[in-house]
């Protein structure tokens, strides 16, 4: 097998994943346009999320924590990986349609779970309904993100980064029609779901078949490299069973507020963006690449992965950071405030995307620690620190929230995501030189925080100048521009100029393997 280019690894599974953000927030503007932050939208919202939580939990978190690094050292090995693979996912498959029938009974409490501010609300069985529609749409993205593993261990990143594409697409196109044809629009975006999860399926398949890969499900049967692969994937569940926690907690808080849910999902989604377009795609990358070199006993080339990873994560990251904090309100405002969706939802919402944008970093280098973990298939560490984040969220988010009100949500996301990375990063002492940053890593990490404050104060200042024309409906989209487009130039000048960035390693990153 060829080695994985890990910037152009990077850069493939990022640009996929940027495309697919920038049709995500064009679905989210024309869902904010025609339900706003109404009954029919939070409804949808936490329907929408139930799948998703369950598809983390499953597939995406704690199933193919386990099964990249098996799959990819099968791979390297050449033992049998396609036959591990049809074990794995018809074991998968068999276990997310009996949680999927269980589901659809169980919706009205599963909705209360989620948004216990429901009851005896309107919200309530409109969210039951949508919920029971959407959530087939959990077999369909289970399989997807199983093959979607199996396709970036093979160091095949288009097809599963692009994916997540058709989804943005189904929907818009689907809002779009029920807009002109006149159909209930709640109704038309809950059965789009399980479509757009066909859809992804249907394409990682065809991907995986093209690569050797035309997996086929079977009776599922307990292999002895199934029973290894769920014993890792065991502690791997209950972190991500933390993990839903935590939103849960979120979503708890925000439904006893009015508007909350959505105020919270729309500034969600906006940071969702850098975190997506970096720190997956660098987990994406990563993993498969440090479990077959930990295989190979490369300790040099997993110490490099690792510090261009986070330099590579830390240069993107940290100035998206700074700008989420220093000018949300003008980002909302220009990117949402339209139809339904009025000037106290732009201030609720730039509030949490302020507080969420805090905590990027601490998401992104998240990313980039656990497959440390988990190309040593240790997936017990990571949830034990997770334990101890959901701690820090639930205290934050439930004891401030009568005196903070819905932002104690965010509130507790941003700092539980600082003290899961600090236990992250302290548990690496003992992994010894693979997990150590090397000489450029410490040497630029510093400039890199330099070059972004620079930004921080252009930005700040930018804003002022252009205040008038950023509450301008006729040039404030212009503005926009000139604000972000602005903050880049003066980061990229300042990034240059202080040594945290070097045309020479960009290219080096794109023409050889290290």
């Amino acid at each position: 097998m060829k080695p994985i280019r890990l910037i152009r690894g990077f850069l493939t599974v990022g640009a996929w994943t940027l495309l697919s953000r920038i049709a995500g927030f064009a679905r989210d503007v024309l869902t904010a346009a025609y339900l706003g932050t109404g009954p029919v939208a939070e409804a949808f919202l936490v329907a929408f999320t139930l799948p998703n939580m369950f598809r983390r939990f499953f597939a995406e978190g704690a199933f193919n924590t386990a099964f990249v690094p098996l799959f990819s050292k099968k791979l390297e090995a050449d033992e049998d990986p396609k036959g591990f693979a049809e074990d794995a996912m018809s074991g998968l498959a068999f276990v997310v349609l009996l949680v999927s029938l269980v589901a659809i009974v169980a919706m009205p409490w599963l909705v209360l779970a989620m948004a216990g501010g429901f009851a005896s609300d309107e919200r309530l069985p409109l969210a039951v309904e949508y919920g029971r529609i959407c959530f087939p749409y959990i077999l369909f993205i289970s399989l997807t993100a199983l093959l979607s593993g199996l396709l970036n261990a093979g160091g095949r990143f288009i097809a599963a980064a692009g994916a997540p594409v058709l989804l943005n697409i189904i929907f818009i196109a689907a809002m779009l029609t029920a807009n002109w044809a006149g159909w209930d629009m709640g109704l038309t975006m809950a059965w789009a779901t399980p479509v757009t999860g066909f859809a992804q399926l249907a394409l990682v398949w065809f991907a995986a078949a093209r690569m050797g890969f035309a997996l086929k499900l079977k009776r599922p049967r307990m292999t002895p490299d199934l029973k290894r692969l769920l014993t890792i994937a065991g502690p791997a569940v209950l972190a991500g069973g933390v993990v839903q926690i935590n939103l849960l907690v979120g979503r708890q808080v925000g439904s006893f507020f009015e508007g909350a849910i959505a105020w919270l999902s729309y500034a969600d989604r906006l940071y969702q963006l850098p975190l997506g377009v970096v720190g997956i795609a660098i987990g994406i990358v990563l993993l498969p690449d440090l479990s077959r070199r930990l295989k190979a006993d490369d300790t040099f080339g997993s110490r490099y992965a690792l510090s261009r990873a986070t330099e590579f994560a830390l240069f993107l990251t940290v100035p998206a950071a700074i700008a989420l904090m220093v000018i949300p309100l003008p980002l909302i405002s220009v990117l949402y405030e339209r139809g339904a969706f009025d000037a106290t939802d732009t201030a609720q919402t730039a509030l949490a995307l302020a507080v969420y944008g805090a905590g990027l970093p601490a998401f992104v280098l998240q990313k980039v620690v656990q497959p440390l973990y988990f190309a040593r298939e240790d997936t017990r560490t990571p949830f034990r620190f997770a334990l101890w984040s959901m701690v820090v969220n639930a205290a934050l988010a439930i004891g401030l929230a009568p005196f903070l009100g819905f932002i104690a949500a965010a509130l507790g996301t941003t700092l539980a995501g600082w003290a899961m990375t600090f236990q992250l990063w302290w548990g690496t002492r003992g992994m010894g030189e693979a997990a150590r940053a090397d000489d450029r890593l410490r040497t630029r990490l510093p400039r890199t925080i330099a070059a972004s404050v620079v930004m921080g104060v252009a930005l700040w200042a930018l804003d002022y100048v252009l205040a008038d024309q950023l509450s301008a409906h006729g040039h404030r989209y212009w503005a926009l521009a000139v604000l972000v487009l602005g903050g880049m130039a003066v980061y990229g000048l300042a990034a240059y100029a202080l040594g945290a960035f070097r045309v020479a390693d960009f290219r080096s990153g794109l023409s050889r393997q290290r």
